[in-house]
């Protein structure tokens, strides 16, 4: 998007699905169908699957090829995108999922840079990225940058920019950082075709106004009709109406997270009616008591958002 440019009245929006497990913590592949088809519903562009909030790193590598699987299966003919998240403390295995997830269809392919041993500096995120790329040579490939949960942090801008040259399938980022400042040298930094896919919902607002061009996260789950009244407000100059959009998905990522985040996102999935399960240690199932509080505040965050969205045809 040009500097000049005028503000989007839409963006894409990618939500980045939820891993469905049964009560005793199998994979549940019989319900990504039911969650595809809420997540149509919602009018969300895609899904970004086996990422941080399909809790890629407490899956073994078969059910990542599993998951991988079902969601291309189950999207096909749908219009949305599937980019499947890739990365893995192991190079060469990230390699080979970005190989799988080409031989399924998906439509493209991400990875977070390897977090155990960390790239030193900007040029080994680089050689780390173009090897997993180069594993999926038809697929448009996304950096992850996601400094709180890996520790990594380097100047994505200057990644960008070094890995445009190096990786011919080169498509942007998925940038999960809070630095605004640094948003902005990565938008400058973008090339031609290139998206940068803000990861941190509850700076939306902000963020597409100093250029993100999408969307990734987890609770387009839950408030994808909220973010698309928030673009309209913004594009009719309704700026009042477009920050209460934003605080009010602020109030509702504080409120999931009381209780333990993606417990809670689960829980309230199950709620309306998409059964996704506990999640996985060493994360925390929220007892029955507070899925009871959690739901009783759902309904008067969701009451409210109704009346938001619809202030704004």
């Amino acid at each position: 998007m040009s500097q000049n440019a005028p503000l989007p009245d839409r963006i894409p929006l990618i939500t980045a699905p939820v891993t469905p497990f049964t009560a005793s913590g199998d994979l549940a592949l019989g319900v990504i169908e039911s969650l595809a088809g809420w997540l149509v519903r919602q009018g969300v562009d895609g899904v970004f699957i086996n990422g941080t909030t399909g809790e890629s790193h407490s899956l073994k590598t078969t059910e990542r090829l599993q998951l991988a699987e079902r969601w291309v299966s189950v999207l096909r003919g749908s219009g949305l995108r599937c980019i499947v998240h890739v990365g893995s403390n192991a190079v060469d295995e990230a390699a080979e999922l970005a190989a799988h997830a080409q031989r399924i269809g998906a439509s493209g392919i991400a990875a977070l840079a390897p977090s155990y041993f960390k790239p030193a500096d900007v040029e080994a995120w680089v050689d780390c990225s173009a090897r997993i790329a180069a594993g999926a040579p038809g697929l448009p490939f996304h950096a992850y940058d996601l400094p709180a949960m890996t520790g990594i942090h380097l100047a994505s801008d200057r990644f960008l920019a070094e890995a445009t040259r190096r990786i011919p399938t080169m498509a942007g980022l998925k940038f999960s950082n809070p630095d605004l400042v640094l948003l902005q040298h990565c938008v400058a930094a973008l090339a031609p075709g290139q998206e940068l896919l803000f990861g941190c919902d509850e700076m939306l607002l902000p963020a597409v106004t100093l250029g993100a061009t999408g969307a990734v996260g987890s609770t387009y789950h839950l408030a994808a009709p909220l973010f698309r009244a928030q673009q309209r407000a913004v594009a009719a100059g309704d700026w009042a109406l477009a920050r209460q959009a934003q605080l009010h998905a602020v109030r509702m990522v504080d409120l999931l997270a009381r209780h333990g985040y993606l417990g809670s996102l689960k829980a309230v999935l199950s709620h309306l009616g998409v059964e996704a399960g506990p999640v996985r240690l060493p994360l925390r199932t929220p007892d029955a008591g507070q899925v009871r509080a959690l739901l009783g505040s759902w309904d008067q965050w969701s009451t409210e958002a109704a009346r938001l969205i619809a202030s704004r045809p």
